[in-house]
């Protein structure tokens, strides 16, 4: 296939991608300069005033006709992000299925961009006036995405931003860059109007040209460190931010204790735990701390690390030997604390063996920073007080997850918890693509989630007749 690209590719310097795996090159991309930035936003702007006035039966065309070209190349992006970022096969798969689903989502809501009609006779001299208030398109939309999901987040941010009628463009992560560049290929194939889409490559300097250019709105998911330098270089532009969480998976007495353990490995190994809701914070009623921590050794003793590409594997690598060294660090500062390690604890290169740690202190790094690798960090309880108290003292606010079939429990919690959602029965990573996600204070500005993002990614126009 030898599409021509909306690429910004003006110097030589080249962006290698490496297998977090075992550091196999898998692919080059060139570098993007502010000067490439700036003339990409340019032509993104042209763009946007032809697609303005665009119908919704056109956004939802083009938009379900990429999540087709996206189903044709599935295997082949799947084996991308696999390569990349060290997901396995199996993940990679299921987040290729899931990105077709958050388009064909988006070209769905494009439908339901309604506004309303409002009376004015609340004030003198309105009698006879009706207010006629409609969504309009804020116009170029920087989409800045990180390594975990590179193909599911940007659909995220591109899906709504198309089906509002605006221009995207998007600047991955440098360590999984391709499988977007891959999807901004399919926008050309999938008949996009020149440059209404398009691409740049880099790191944080590309990321800070992104956000000082006359872009229109920036949709940020990553850190809160690297949020909030671009939040300030951004000035007075909209910002959506998600900055990701330290999330917590509440297991009350009555709960399934199978389930829940199952829940509990499913959603920190995954992608070696490198999950902005993964679940982090494990903590276990007292009344059922031994049956439970049983089957949580059970089940992580069970749980096959290794190659990524290889369809038995469940869990592969962190993104690189650096992530990797952090990992560790943690769990070593939480042994010294008094930390006992039930499982794991040893690495190989980037690849973390899955580790059950209990009895850290609540202050360790390990637990009062969101740690991005495949650790489990068991603590007790004897009451539910001591868990909203613990959650609600971080800075992070994302999800919560609580197994209960206690509805004054439940009630009280999702009274009680600074989170954006808490999960009943499930855990904190759990997300459907068309529902809000998000959270507060330093977990993020804004919510994710197609309906929502596309009246985020509107503006707001009034008549008054």
């Amino acid at each position: 296939m030898n599409l021509a690209a909306p690429l910004a590719r003006t110097t030589p310097r080249q962006i290698e991608v490496r297998s977090p795996f075992d550091n196999r090159l898998v692919g080059t991309l060139p570098e993007a300069d502010a000067d490439a930035v700036n003339a990409a936003v340019g032509r993104a702007r042209i763009a946007a005033r032809g697609f303005r006035s665009s119908t919704p039966a056109t956004r939802r065309a083009l938009l379900d006709r990429l999540a087709s070209l996206i189903a044709r190349d599935a295997e082949t992006i799947a084996r991308t992000i696999s390569d990349e970022m060290g997901k396995t096969i199996t993940e990679a798969r299921n987040e290729v299925r899931r990105a077709q689903n958050t388009l064909r989502l988006s070209g769905d809501a494009a439908t339901f961009l309604d506004g309303e009609v409002m009376h004015c006779a609340i004030v003198a001299g309105g009698a006879d006036r009706q207010a006629v208030v409609t969504l309009k398109p804020v116009g170029v939309i920087a989409a800045i995405t990180p390594f975990n999901y590179p193909l599911n987040l940007l659909c995220h941010k591109l899906g709504p931003a198309i089906a509002a009628g605006n221009a995207v463009v998007a600047k991955p992560s440098p360590k999984a860059p391709l499988a977007a560049d891959h999807l901004v290929r399919l926008t050309v194939e999938a008949g996009f109007p020149a440059d209404l889409v398009q691409v740049v490559h880099g790191g944080a300097d590309t990321a800070l040209a992104l956000a000082r250019a006359p872009i229109d709105l920036l949709s940020f998911t990553g850190g809160p460190q690297a949020g909030l330098a671009l939040k300030n270089a951004a000035g007075l532009v909209r910002c959506l931010m998600e900055l990701g969480g330290n999330d917590p998976l509440i297991v009350m007495p009555d709960a399934d204790l199978d389930a829940a353990a199952e829940t509990a490995v499913a959603q920190r190994f995954e992608i070696a735990g490198q999950s902005c809701a993964a679940v982090k914070k494990l903590l276990v009623h007292e009344a059922v701390r031994a049956p439970f921590t049983e089957r949580l050794l059970a089940l992580t003793a069970a749980l096959r690390h290794g190659d990524p590409a290889r369809d038995d594997i469940a869990m592969g690598p962190v993104i690189d030997a650096a992530a990797a060294d952090e990992v560790m660090a943690r769990i070593a500062d939480a042994k010294a604390d008094g930390a006992r390690c039930l499982a794991g604890g040893t690495r190989e290169g980037a690849l973390v063996a899955p580790t059950v740690l209990a009895d850290m202190a609540a202050d360790c790094r390990l637990l009062a920073l969101e740690t991005f690798g495949p650790v489990i960090a068991l603590r007790s309880f004897t009451d539910v007080a001591m868990c909203i108290e613990e959650v609600n003292a971080s800075p992070y606010g994302l999800q919560a997850g609580v197994f209960t079939n206690d509805h004054a429990v439940i009630r009280h919690l999702a009274r009680e918890l600074q989170v954006g959602g808490l999960m009943v029965n499930e855990g904190p990573d759990f997300r459907a693509e068309h529902v809000p996600f998000g959270g507060v204070r330093t977990s993020g500005l804004g919510r994710e989630g197609v309906r929502i993002t596309m009246r985020e990614m509107s503006e707001t126009h009034v008549v008054i007749d």
